[in-house]
């Protein structure tokens, strides 16, 4: 099993998600003695009796002004049975983009919920980004238990909702926990306030999880995203080096190994590995390494190497789901960037054909899209791009729309039907 998970909280507003993370991170042992001392005083200077462990992940002054997540804010710890990168994604509707990003690289969802609260909007369209990114695991915490005398009918009402709305959405299996981050019931280790849970702590649960599959599994896909060409006469070694730097977003990469560049479709061997300094034999995602082929073709930023066999298929047309995240709405005949890889092309906006209505988990007939909707979409491309659907593979099946004025990004996307698959139609 590998060590490395990596995990992105999610849930509505005062769910207690930086409290989780902040429990998390205090009693697995992962925070210093000054970062620990620097949260007692500001708590003590708010006039709280015990520390306010949600200040250990809310870094922006304006965070701790409001007590609310606004960026994604990334913490790494560590305990005896593995390594975590955790990201923890704001609630608030309107930063539902930031979410988006914090989920996209996760092997887990940890969708937080509160058990007096029960099923939220926001609950809800947290388990369809989760789901339309086809991250492996989510777990769901229904918090605050101790404001409910721990009763386990309450739980298990919440937790039926739940579930019942993730089925709807494609998931089949959710892992509901019982917690209170405050107090710290069942987040490290199992609460003896709730006897009728059988099951395990937060910490135990993602302690065993499997991340996503090995790099073995997955065909080799490694964007361009510079060619080193030194020509040092200071070096004899660099004078004819030429190397395509990346970062090798799925598969392995071994010395030998026949390749294909899209979108000329030459194709070639693997002659060399850097990586550092250091020559290895093979490199796997998430590693970025240099490139060396056995012949000097026409590679450069924005192309694609991939294995040759199976490559993927150069389109201009893409039929496509989005997470669409500007307040500016979205229409048929808008002309957009598509950054795909490190590839960026022009794009039309062929039509706008549905959106997901989160309260029925059905894709309803829709021409526009507005903030934070989910919707279905087709585009015409200027260019080809090796685009492959994202149920087969995350990487290249993943792109952004970008704002040719201003350069920001609109929205992210995924290749084929994958709302479709998602809800209920």
């Amino acid at each position: 099993m590998s060590t490395l998970l990596r995990l992105a909280t999610a849930g509505s507003v005062d769910d207690g998600k930086s409290t989780l993370v902040g429990r998390l991170l205090f009693d697995s042992k992962s925070v210093l003695a000054d970062q620990f001392d620097a949260v007692e005083r500001v708590s003590r200077d708010r006039g709280l009796a015990a520390a306010d462990l949600a200040l250990l992940t809310d870094g922006l002054r304006s965070e701790r002004e409001q007590g609310i997540t606004i960026d994604v804010a990334y913490r790494y710890f560590a305990t005896a049975r593995r390594t975590f990168i955790l990201a923890d994604c704001p609630g608030h509707v309107q930063y539902t983009r930031n979410t988006v990003t914090g989920a996209s690289t996760a092997d887990v969802v940890v969708v937080l919920v509160d058990v007096r609260g029960g099923l939220q909007e926001q609950t809800r369209r947290h388990l369809a980004v989760a789901s339309l990114l086809r991250v492996p695991h989510v777990v769901v915490v229904v918090n605050k238990i101790d404001l409910v005398d721990y009763d386990q009918a309450v739980y298990d009402s919440v937790a039926a909702d739940v579930i019942a709305a993730a089925r709807d959405l494609g998931m089949p299996d959710v892992t509901t926990i019982p917690v209170s981050a405050l107090a710290g019931d069942n987040v490290v280790t199992r609460s003896e306030r709730t006897p009728w849970y059988t099951g395990p702590s937060v910490l135990e649960h993602l302690e065993e999880l499997s991340p996503k599959g090995a790099p073995d599994d997955e065909p080799l896909r490694f964007p361009v995203q510079l060619v080193i060409r030194p020509q040092s006469a200071a070096d004899a070694r660099f004078r004819d080096y030429r190397g395509y730097a990346g970062q090798i977003a799925s598969g392995v990469v071994r010395i030998g190994d026949e390749i294909v560049a899209l979108p000329s479709g030459r194709t070639s061997r693997v002659v060399g590995i850097d990586q550092a300094g250091q020559e290895l034999d093979e490199a796997f995602a998430p590693q970025s390494a240099t490139l060396r082929l056995a012949d000097d073709i026409d590679i450069s930023r924005g192309d694609l190497i991939a294995s040759a066999v199976g490559a993927p298929e150069l389109t201009q047309d893409i039929e496509g789901t989005l997470a669409w995240l500007s307040d500016a709405p979205l229409r048929a005949g808008s002309k957009v960037l598509v950054k795909h890889g490190t590839r960026t092309v022009q794009a039309l906006v062929r039509a706008v054909t549905g959106r997901l209505d989160l309260d029925s988990a059905s894709v309803l007939p829709a021409d526009t899209l507005g903030l934070n909707d989910i919707g279905h979409v087709t585009l015409r491309l200027a260019s080809a791009v090796p685009a492959e659907p994202y149920v087969d593979a995350r990487s290249t099946g993943a792109f952004l729309i970008v704002d040719p004025h201003d350069g920001n990004t609109l929205a992210a996307g995924m290749v084929g039907d994958a709302l479709l698959a998602t809800a209920n139609v």
